[in-house]
């Protein structure tokens, strides 16, 4: 192993690699609230294509493990590292290196943060619409986990927003897929193929995203419904109207709580609806005409008014932005709140009043507690988990996903399968397509040198 640091300090420069005691904690992990830290024999961090090429090749000769790290804010334990492994910091490759206003696409490295970039294009009066809800994360652990975030309703997640990659195989080999185009029906895609496979089939070096204008006017509506069911009934309709709302979000009583004590927000809601209200929808529109806008937001009110709603809040600007901002990081609030973990299963729109009634009832028998948020719009439901005992926790995490899954949905929306949701993944998914997606990453990765324990044991 000695020859393979000598070697690694000579692709990336001795200041840019890290072994034994200089390897910090920061690099151990993710967000992901299950699991153990494990802090990585080496840390490199390459500044070219070239050299993450050179990393990869000698980590194949070695058949030493390798795990990609952007910004660590994963919550699923795919930036994890193996103990005797490499890990590959992008912290050096965080360039904007194009922003091209005719084609409406940016060209960043995947160290990038999604703050550095909606800078970098609000100069142009463009931005990237992937906002998975915390701004640090990287652009390239978006492409790993297919991120979403709140705005997917209107704009999609990461593969409806990224049009090709250059990527870096586990044998060396340096690739480009897609480009500046819209479409492509020339063989495989393999740029969809890398998103969303969490640093187990390839690293991205350099990413092309599809920008959209920056529109000037926007509001923000949230309505109180004294039944959650009502919340859930009202989003079709909410989705149907053509208002097109660019954040349409579930909130329960409960989160809704956490989130406005924790950021200290006052909406403006009298206490007497607040008792009597179980469940919040939040309606984001925007508009670059203010009229316009006005005009949706009294269509939307009336549409809220006609489905239930106790009442319809118009938020100032302030207000809208810390309610924004409070919902985005609810996640930080279920882990002081002291959630033991957080899933975030999607189901079709359809079928979200009945998802959440059976996982209630599931949570109810294991004598757990659930609360959480989601994306309406899209059927994508985050719930903070709170049962200490792990074997309880493991049989209702089973369940609900087994539920999620029968009810025509996914595990997982968003965040990916990691590690921390890697059995309950072999064990209820298709065996037939595990063992398709296994003949994919053998093609891909020969060796099986990179991420593994992600996906697959």
């Amino acid at each position: 192993m000695g020859d393979v640091a000598q070697r690694l300090a000579e692709i990336v420069g001795e200041s840019h690699l890290l072994t034994g005691e200089a390897v910090g904690e920061d690099y151990a992990g993710d967000e992901a609230l299950v699991g153990e830290a494990r802090v990585p024999r080496y840390v490199a961090k390459p500044a070219t294509a070239e050299e993450v090429a050179a990393i990869l090749a000698l980590a194949t000769e070695h058949r030493v493990p390798v795990t990609a790290r952007g910004s660590g804010t994963g919550l699923s334990g795919a930036a994890r590292p193996r103990p005797d492994g490499i890990l590959i910091s992008f912290e050096r490759m965080n360039s904007v290196l194009e922003v091209d206003t005719v084609n409406h696409v940016a060209v960043v490295q995947p160290g990038v943060t999604l703050s550095e970039l909606d800078a970098k294009t609000a100069e142009a009066g463009l931005g990237y619409t992937v906002y998975p809800g915390e701004m640090s994360a990287s652009v390239g652990g978006n492409v790993g986990t297919n991120a979403g975030g709140m705005r997917a309703v209107k704009y999609g997640v990461t593969r409806h927003n990224v049009l090709g990659l250059e990527a870096v195989l586990p044998t060396g080999e340096i690739i480009r897929t897609g480009g500046k185009v819209v479409k492509t029906s020339t063989g495989y895609d393999l740029t969809q193929l890398v998103i969303g496979s969490e640093g187990s089939l390839a690293l991205a070096t350099e990413v092309i995203v599809k920008l959209h204008p920056r529109l000037a006017h926007g509001s923000t509506v949230l309505a109180p419904f004294s039944d959650l069911d009502q919340v859930m009934a009202a989003v079709p309709a909410i989705v149907s109207s053509g208002l097109a709302p660019h954040i349409l979000e579930y909130i329960d009583a409960f989160t809704m709580a956490a989130i406005t004590y924790t950021a200290e927000l006052s909406l403006g809601i009298p206490e007497e609806v607040r008792e009597a209200s179980q469940a919040y929808l939040v309606v984001g529109l925007e508009n670059r005409d203010a009229d316009r806008l006005d005009a949706d937001v009294q269509s939307v009110g009336e549409l809220l008014t006609e489905l239930g709603a106790t009442d319809v809040y118009v938020l100032e600007g302030g207000s809208a932005r810390k309610l924004i901002e409070a919902r985005e990081k609810a996640f930080w609030t279920a882990k002081a709140a002291g959630a033991d973990d957080v899933i975030d299963v999607v189901v079709p729109r359809s079928a979200m009043p009945v998802f959440l009634a059976r996982a209630r009832e599931i949570a109810a028998k294991t004598e757990s507690g659930i609360a959480g948020c989601g994306h309406a719009g899209d059927g994508n439901v985050h719930l903070g988990i709170f049962q200490k005992d792990p074997a309880k926790r493991a049989s209702l995490l089973h369940d609900i996903f087994a539920e999620g899954m029968a009810l025509g949905g996914a595990i997982s929306g968003e965040h990916g399968i990691g590690r921390a949701k890697k059995e309950h993944f072999l064990e209820l998914e298709d065996p037939a397509k595990i063992e398709l997606m296994k003949r994919v990453k053998q093609a891909f990765d020969p060796a099986g040198i990179l991420n593994p324990g992600v996906l697959f044991d």
